[in-house]
């Protein structure tokens, strides 16, 4: 039986769990099991969740002059006792359990070690863990060019940096952008986009971002003169998982470029190249904190002529919603949920050379800054993850049962 779920069902506080079980026998003992956490430079998220703010719904009512909704983790059951939110309690419980600093390792695990953060969906960075590889020791944007010299590159384009996020139409209403996609050669791509960081004031290339993110196994494909200069693959990962990565990307791409917050059924380990990269992580179990909505996908399109530039047009047909979090950890007060307070994001920033384990169904945003050499350079390896055991199912479960409150209030 899990920590997690005798919390959960029992009330048994993790103290006395450290206290009763043995790490290998599980038997009575006077060990600690769980190492206590630095918890100093954090609120109790029980507290946090008991204070007063607005739900989204109750903030737009509220922006018409109606009156706002109070939130409290108690509520009263049919019968007239005093019952728990179901939800609080666990993403409370996760954090009690769990540090909201992720765990930063000086040399590669070994495939043991890596499965323990696998079978935990924990995250860890191994800093300067790929600073020896050939890309990290000659990588530069002359480097780029000439290795890549008259080779032409799937680019996605877009005028504030926005490939694959919420993005509001001219009449208000919520849709899934997603970019305009054109091949570019690479050295006149890499040039905009260095110009783009380095002259922001005396060029005309304010008008769109551009980023290289295909994600489609790129590496492999259209980079495939650079793929000699990383691993084949991830070898612990490779040993512990038993499976050859599904897909190895480069991504490339300025400081405008911004990922929104959305997560992947894939283990991905993320070497840091050129640059860095600023991730914020919420585990699975936080859906009821990113406010998740199906919106009607979108696509930029030129426009050419005298209003030359990028429109987003609503995509033809009967297009499928693409559900998709609406919530930004970084404005927190913004398309909230009555859950997103609790929510304690693990923020990390990859230097060159580092390597991050993001565990499989993991929210991530993403953003990135650049250094001398004006470019933002990483390679992800995409491993599929395993479906067969509680992880997906849960984060299923929980995701329905948020989905179901949010129909039943409607209801109300």
């Amino acid at each position: 039986m899990s920590f997690l779920f005798m919390v959960i069902m029992f009330g048994v506080s993790v103290q006395e769990l450290n206290q009763r079980l043995d790490p290998i026998s599980g038997l009575d003992t006077d060990k600690w099991v769980i190492p206590p956490r630095a918890v100093q430079n954090r609120k109790s998220t029980r507290s946090v969740f008991r204070i007063t703010y607005q739900t989204p719904d109750a903030a737009l009512q509220g922006s018409h002059g109606r009156r706002s909704h109070h939130v409290n983790s108690q509520h009263y059951a049919m019968d007239g006792s005093l019952a728990i939110d179901p939800i609080a309690e666990l993403i409370t419980a996760y954090n009690e359990l769990n540090s909201s600093a992720m765990d930063e390792l000086d040399e590669e695990p070994s495939p043991l070690e890596f499965m323990r953060y696998v079978s935990r969906n924990a995250p860890f960075v191994v800093r300067k863990g790929a600073s020896r590889w050939p890309a990290a020791r000659r990588w530069s944007t002359s480097f780029l060019k000439d290795a890549l010299a008259g080779e032409t590159v799937n680019v996605a384009v877009t005028p504030k940096g926005n490939a694959d996020a919420p993005t509001r139409l001219q009449d208000g209403s919520l849709v899934f952008a997603k970019p305009w996609e054109e091949e570019q050669d690479f050295s006149e791509f890499l040039d905009f986009v260095i110009r783009q960081e380095t002259e922001p004031s005396s060029s005309d290339d304010g008008n769109e971002i551009r980023y290289a993110q295909t994600q489609n196994d790129n590496l492999r494909n259209e980079y495939s003169t650079l793929f000699r200069h990383v691993q084949r693959d991830i070898p612990f990962a490779r040993i512990a998982l038993q499976r050859e990565p599904d897909a190895i990307n480069m991504w490339i791409g300025n400081s405008r470029s911004v990922t929104a917050l959305h997560k992947d059924n894939y283990e991905n380990v993320y070497v840091q190249v050129l640059g860095r990269k600023h991730f914020v992580l919420l585990p699975s179990l936080c859906h009821p904190c990113v406010n998740e909505r199906r919106l009607a996908p979108a696509t930029y399109a030129r426009r050419h002529g005298a209003a030359a530039g990028l429109e987003l047009r609503l995509d033809a047909g009967d297009a499928t919603p693409v559900p998709f979090a609406l919530w930004d950890p970084d404005r927190p007060e913004e398309d909230a949920t009555r859950y997103s307070p609790l929510a304690c994001p693990v923020r990390v920033t990859l230097e060159p050379g580092d390597m991050m384990y993001l565990p499989s169904m993991w929210y991530h945003k993403v953003s990135q800054s650049c250094g001398d050499e004006g470019i933002c350079v990483a390679v992800n390896y995409w491993y599929d993850m395993e479906f067969s055991g509680p992880l997906y199912p849960m984060s299923s479960f929980i995701r329905s049962v948020h989905l179901s409150q949010q129909e039943n209030a409607k209801m109300e």
